[in-house]
């Protein structure tokens, strides 16, 4: 099976930056989350996910870092945290999104990658949709009880530029669809 968002050539901005690009698994209720981690279970979607953000620089919230249990192999860790204290090996910590941003576009400059990963959890989301350039969106044909939900996203401001259909897999909890979004500029 492809997967049509590794098959999606990123590109850089008008400015010659990277792409800021939110990746989300979001349910049709607009669901994220449960209980501080993903309220089902789809290993082909995260397999997906793993392709997707290799070798790049990735921000996360502490929350959201904190379901990981550990970094993430093959990609540069930024957590955003005011815990000052908060240091785990083979993470960057950051104060503010902003410097988070930052600090990925320089990582992403100096490793030869294209894009910036804005991976969750929903403060980081909806401090970073008005400047994303893209969003990965995998809508899980679901609706799962869940205390955390993707930011509502402004009518006319993306189009879809790709869009592939995924049977629930023999380990899949659910079906979905992977939709590839870019703003509208």
């Amino acid at each position: 099976m492809t997967d049509i968002r590794a098959e999606q050539a990123p590109s850089k901005t008008p400015a010659g930056e990277p792409v800021v690009a939110l990746v989300a698994a979001v349910a049709e209720n607009g669901v994220i989350g449960a209980g501080g981690g993903l309220p089902w279970r789809i290993p082909s979607d995260l397999k997906a996910f793993r392709k997707l953000t290799m070798g790049k620089p990735v921000i996360m919230g502490r929350r959201t870092f904190q379901s990981l249990k550990k970094p993430l192999d093959g990609r540069e860790n930024i957590v955003v945290t005011r815990a000052s204290k908060l240091a785990h090996r083979g993470c960057w910590t950051v104060t503010s999104v902003d410097e988070a941003l930052d600090f990925g576009r320089r990582l992403a400059a100096e490793i030869g990658a294209t894009e910036v990963m804005i991976i969750g959890g929903a403060q980081i989301y909806q401090a970073t949709l008005p400047i994303a350039d893209r969003i990965y969106w995998t809508e899980v044909h679901a609706h799962p009880d869940g205390d955390t939900h993707f930011p509502p996203l402004e009518t006319g401001e993306w189009r879809e530029s790709a869009r592939g259909e995924r049977t629930q897999g023999e380990n899949d909890q659910f079906a979905y669809t992977i939709k590839v979004l870019d703003r509208i500029r």
